[in-house]
C-alpha cells in the first residue's frame, strides 16, 4: 500500500515560484529554523553545532534571505579518482587551475548526497567536481597539498550538480551559481552498503554508484569539522561559497574493491568521461554529519598568465 503523497504550497523566491512541502521547515520558518524544535527531532543527534553559527540577513540574487543554510542531517559519499591534468584543464575556467597529486595529475571526484533534515526540506544532490589550487594562489604549496588531501579543507569547481527538488535547484543556481538541474535521484546510505542513482532525461541511468561501506568511526559534535570552498562565476564576477561539515560518523577506504561506479547517458556521465579519470583511490563515506553552507561571496582569482 503506498504512502499518501505529501502535500506542497507554492513560494516566491526571488520571482521565482516553487513548491515545497506543506508544514515542512521552509514552509513554517522560511529558513529562520526553530533549534529547539529541530533538537525534538529523532533522526538529529544534536544542534549544538549550529547554536555557535550565528544567521545573518543578506541580499542575494533569490531575494532576501539567512544565511548560513543549516543541515541538520546528513550523508555523504564521494569517490575520488586521479585524472590527467590536461583533461580537466579542457574543463576549467581559465583562471582556475588542477591541483596536482604528481605532474600531470589532478583528482576527479564523484559525490553523492543526502540532506534528511535541512532549512529547505529533504532532498538528494550528486555532483562531478574537480579539486583546484586556492583561487588566490599562484604554485600551491606544500602546506596546502597536504591539507587538500586531508580533506580537511578542499577547494572545488563542480560540473555538474543535479538536485531532486525545485528549492534546492533554483536557490542553487540563482543564487549560488551551480550548474543545477532537478531529475530523479536515490541515495541510500547506511552502515553496511552505499547506493545511488542519477536518471537522465528518459528516466534512464546516467550514473549509479554502489559500494560498500567503509567501516565508519564516530566522532564527537565540533571534533572534526571540515571545509569546502567551491568557486562559481555569478553575472561574470568570480564568487566562492563555504561549506563546513560537523563530522559524526565517516570512514574512508584506501583503493577500494567492489566499486561499480555506472556512466550511463546523460550529462553527468558526459562530464565524468570528459575527465578521463583511472581507478579509484579512495572511498569517503559519512552515515551521519551536519552541514552549514554560506551563501557565495565575491572572491579574486588570479588571472592566468
Amino acid at each position: 500500500m503506498s504512502s499518501p503523497r505529501q502535500e506542497s504550497v507554492k513560494v516566491d523566491l526571488g520571482g521565482r515560484t516553487v513548491t515545497v512541502p506543506k508544514g515542512g521547515l521552509y514552509d513554517r520558518y522560511r529558513m529562520e529554523t526553530d533549534l529547539d524544535e529541530v533538537a525534538r527531532d529523532f533522526r538529529v543527534s544534536g544542534v549544538d553545532f549550529f547554536r555557535r553559527l550565528p544567521k545573518t540577513r543578506v541580499d542575494s540574487p533569490i531575494g532576501p534571505t539567512l544565511t548560513p543554510n543549516f543541515y541538520y542531517r546528513v550523508s555523504t559519499a564521494r569517490l575520488t579518482m586521479p585524472a590527467p591534468s590536461r583533461a580537466i584543464r579542457s574543463r576549467l575556467p581559465r583562471e582556475l587551475a588542477p591541483l596536482e597529486v604528481a605532474p600531470g595529475l589532478g583528482l576527479v571526484s564523484v559525490m553523492f548526497f543526502r540532506y534528511d533534515v535541512c532549512d529547505i526540506d529533504f532532498y538528494t544532490e550528486a555532483a562531478v567536481g574537480v579539486a583546484v589550487k586556492p583561487g588566490r594562489h599562484g604554485r600551491l604549496g606544500f602546506v596546502d597539498l597536504v591539507a587538500a588531501l586531508k580533506n580537511e579543507h578542499l577547494d572545488s569547481y563542480v560540473l555538474s550538480l543535479p538536485v531532486s527538488t525545485e528549492i534546492a535547484q533554483v536557490r542553487g543556481h540563482d543564487g549560488y551559481g551551480f550548474p543545477k538541474w532537478v531529475t530523479g535521484l536515490d541515495v541510500g546510505i547506511d552502515a553496511d552498503r552505499t547506493t545511488a542513482r542519477v536518471a537522465n532525461d528518459t528516466g534512464g541511468t546516467d550514473l549509479a554508484l554502489s559500494a560498500a561501506t567503509p567501516a565508519q568511526t564516530p566522532y564527537r559534535s565540533g571534533e572534526r569539522v571540515s571545509s569546502l570552498t567551491s568557486y562559481t562565476s555569478i553575472g561574470g564576477a568570480w564568487h566562492s561559497t563555504l561549506s563546513q561539515t560537523n563530522v559524526l560518523s565517516a570512514g574512508a577506504t584506501l583503493l577500494p574493491r567492489g566499486v561499480t561506479l555506472q556512466a550511463g547517458e546523460g550529462r553527468m556521465a558526459d562530464d565524468l568521461r570528459s575527465l578521463r579519470p583511472v581507478r579509484p583511490v579512495q572511498l569517503d563515506v559519512m552515515t551521519e554529519g551536519q552541514l552549514a553552507l554560506h551563501m557565495p561571496v565575491p572572491t579574486s582569482v588570479r588571472s592566468p598568465k
